[in-house]
């Protein structure tokens, strides 16, 4: 029987200092792989490639915004057998208030204050296996 291939998430981030912390996260994570875009381009082209189960998105990319990610994301055809059960996560460090309600409008499954809460982390890549 085939090894069943380690659950990926796509973590699009463009501070290196974020970028290296998720990456430690997830060294410490057995059974998870993790893949870093660090713009808005590298994410669309990563999407496509990889199939990722989660997409971890910083809301301020040098390219775009988050919302405007997941918006050209949605609006690609050839993007839609990548997007079939795929988990869209909003981060950043800004207050939520109305950006929750945007987030949420624009298909984010949920919305995260960094810096990122380890445990929180863990628990929802738990419930994604369960």
């Amino acid at each position: 029987m085939p090894e069943r291939a380690a659950p990926l998430v796509l973590y699009v981030e463009d501070d290196r200092i974020h970028l290296i912390l998720m990456e430690e996260v997830f060294r410490l994570l057995p059974g998870w792989a993790l893949r870093c875009a660090e713009t808005g381009a590298e994410a669309l082209a990563a999407l496509a490639e990889c199939r990722p189960m989660l997409a971890l998105v910083d809301m301020h990319l040098p390219d775009m915004t988050g919302l405007e990610l997941i918006t050209h994301a949605r609006a690609d055809a050839a993007l839609a057998p990548a997007l079939q059960g795929l988990r869209w996560v909003a981060l950043s460090a800004d207050d939520p208030g109305s950006v929750v309600r945007a987030a949420r409008e624009a298909g984010f499954d949920d919305y995260w204050l960094k810096p990122i809460d380890v445990p929180k982390l863990q628990a929802a890549l738990q419930r994604l296996i369960g």
